[in-house]
């Protein structure tokens, strides 16, 4: 496909997402599934200028003054792709499946009429209006660059798997252009994101992934998951496990000595964690299936119990950025309430002098520094402990730091640690 078709393709897949409500993944394999002739390629391009839009959605159509997907892609192509108007109208002069030629008036603003310094703050980090003071209140000064981080193209992230290579072989054996470790977490490799029309590499068809040598996994989920500190010989409870990222990681670093339970209570989201566990050889994981009932037997034995709560998942923007725009009041109200119900249902696995570990992939004090406040409120069984010296301990002194509201629970953002958004608080039950 030549440029002029992959643009239309592209407006096509999203006005599918905006206006059928269709999911950007599903837009995309949909598209992909009906027009087989497209290469892969093809497909990473038109993706590459769906995500964008989607990432800069309030910033493309404010320049734009114009909301609509023929005008949301124009200016992804042109503002993130740095393509240029004239390259745009020749590509649709010369080409039969291109879109409509531009009009006057799309030149004028592909070619900068409007300045995006007049635009509301909100408009400016392309965060939706309705939650923009929430956002602004935790991040105060560094906000509207906390929101533009979140719309930059994602990198791709591994982590080796420790139980069967290092992280010097993969290197050596991956053989990945740019392929180098990650800054923070010790086990991880990075691909850094592509530009223009370029694609990261699939991962998937390589030997390693497919022996469990690595998995794909942000380095901002490795680093909380480095920072559960687990122990060899200790019995650990993962109780939101989903398919099982962290539940993995955190066999790992147990080498494989103890036992991770791993259970959540949506039976398909763990579906993948068996193949994913026999894959790495993880052999310590005990899956437990819901109904919760099933997890009576380790009521008051755990050392450790991590929960990875269901969030509004702002913290990863960058990677679903049509989640963004799904989200609302009530969507939020509902993700509170069920952290406040996770919480409540995992503590009793604690045992006396253990720790409980609360964990969101989201940036909002609502769904962080709030619930843990407030357990701690009500449950004055469990102290909060300083989770920054952790940190030094397992990243070193130099490392970049990530954010903190009150020098104990840490945020993790595409600003300040690189990686995904990830809030992490680590809370001790008393003896």
């Amino acid at each position: 496909m030549l440029l002029g078709g992959r643009i239309k393709a592209a407006i096509e897949v999203l006005d599918d997402i905006l206006n059928r409500k269709t999911p950007a993944t599903l837009a995309l394999r949909d598209w992909g599934k009906s027009n087989r002739y497209a290469g892969s390629k093809d497909r990473s391009a038109i993706g590459n200028y769906v995500y964008d839009a989607l990432r800069c959605k309030s910033s493309i159509e404010f320049r734009m003054d114009n909301g609509e997907p023929r005008a949301l892609i124009l200016g992804s192509v042109v503002f993130i792709g740095k393509r240029t108007a004239e390259e745009l109208m020749e590509a649709f002069k010369n080409e039969k499946y291109a879109p409509a030629q531009l009009s006057k008036n799309e030149i004028l603003k592909l070619c900068g009429s409007i300045d995006l310094n007049d635009a509301p703050d909100w408009v400016k980090a392309d965060i939706p209006e309705w939650i923009w003071p929430a956002f602004e209140n935790n991040f105060s000064d560094n906000s509207i660059e906390e929101g533009h981080f979140l719309t930059k193209r994602p990198p791709l992230d591994l982590r080796v798997n420790t139980l069967k290579t290092t992280v010097t072989e993969q290197i050596s054996k991956l053989k990945i252009k740019n392929l180098a470790k990650c800054v923070i977490s010790p086990i991880g490799l990075r691909v850094e994101a592509s530009l223009g029309d370029g694609r990261l590499p699939n991962i998937q068809i390589e030997e390693s992934y497919q022996t469990g040598e690595v998995e794909i996994q942000d380095e901002g989920s490795q680093i909380v998951s480095l920072l559960v500190d687990a122990k060899p010989g200790e019995t650990i409870l993962d109780y939101c496990a989903g398919a099982g990222g962290k539940t993995l990681a955190l066999a790992a670093d147990m080498q494989n000595n103890g036992t991770v339970f791993g259970f959540d209570i949506d039976k398909r989201r763990l579906s993948p964690l068996y193949q994913r566990a026999q894959r790495a050889g993880a052999n310590i994981i005990d899956i437990r299936q819901p109904p919760s009932e099933g997890l009576k037997d380790l009521v008051g034995k755990m050392d450790r119990v991590l929960i990875d709560a269901p969030c509004t998942g702002l913290g990863t923007w960058r990677r679903k950025p049509d989640s963004k725009w799904r989200l609302n009041e009530d969507g939020l109200e509902l993700r509170n309430n069920e952290q406040r119900s996770v919480l409540n249902s995992a503590k009793g696995f604690v045992r006396p002098g253990g720790l409980l570990f609360y964990v969101t992939c989201s940036m909002l004090a609502e769904e962080n520094e709030s619930q843990v406040y407030d357990f701690i409120e009500k449950n004055d069984n469990f102290s909060l402990l300083s989770a920054g010296e952790v940190w030094e301990e397992k990243f070193g002194i130099d490392a970049p730091k990530p954010w903190s509201s009150d020098g104990c629970s840490l945020t993790l953002t595409p600003l300040s640690t690189n990686t995904d958004g990830f809030f992490f608080a680590v809370m001790e039950r008393k003896k």
